[in-house]
């Protein structure tokens, strides 16, 4: 947890640095695509929920689209938006068009990408070519989907794992990416950023209290 909080605590200077005037500039910081039926209930919800606790703005189309949004577009402004991608691979996946939609506008779009595997092992994972979709779009879900697998990961098992466990070091990993990202933003934005960094240590220790005490 004391790594979870520095993460958090750090993260939230950089965004300080990056633009005093707002928290969290994101309007989106992880994009959750995962296969409803397999994990809406569980892991993808819960995961959800806890960066929420973490003032981590996420999105999961189960909660946060509403009548009448049009599901690609919110999706694809989503995931241009977002920071980071968790990518939650379950066992019906791959038989999920959207899903694969999502995982290859995340990896086309240069997004990192957080895998999951979530009762199922990476080798299982295939895009099944069942002749109604374009040869060529086929291969680029296939792409993307070999890209994910062979990032570095985590793997859980729902019927056994240990959830308080499997929360903390995906939460980690997230911030951990967040934070490298803003960095890079940061330098970006701000060349002389290690200037700034060093000389706010004051602001960076309140910052610490506050999101501490969020987290309790």
């Amino acid at each position: 947890m004391q790594r979870l909080v520095a993460s958090c605590s750090k993260l939230a200077y950089t965004r300080h640095l990056t633009n005093p005037s707002l928290p969290n500039p994101n309007l989106c910081d992880v994009f959750i695509t995962h296969r409803r039926i397999d994990t809406k209930k569980t892991i993808s919800g819960l995961l959800h929920d806890h960066f929420t606790r973490l003032h981590l703005n996420s999105f999961l189309d189960s909660k946060s689209l509403k009548p009448g949004d049009r599901i690609l577009v919110e999706i694809n402004a989503a995931i241009r938006d977002c920071s980071v991608g968790v990518a939650v691979f379950s066992p019906r996946y791959c038989d999920s068009y959207l899903c694969l939609h999502e995982l290859t506008t995340l990896m086309e779009n240069k997004k990192r990408v957080i895998p999951i595997f979530c009762n199922v092992k990476p080798s299982d994972l295939c895009v099944k070519d069942d002749r109604t979709r374009p040869a060529a779009e086929i291969r680029r879900f296939q792409l993307a989907l070999e890209e994910a697998k062979y990032t570095v990961g985590l793997t859980f098992d729902t019927s056994n794992g240990d959830w308080s466990e499997f929360l903390a070091m995906a939460s980690e990993a997230v911030t951990k990416n967040l934070l490298d990202v803003e960095e890079w933003r940061l330098r970006s934005i701000k060349p002389h950023v290690q200037e700034h960094m060093s000389a706010g240590q004051s602001t960076e220790q309140s910052i610490v209290k506050r999101v501490f005490s969020s987290l309790y």
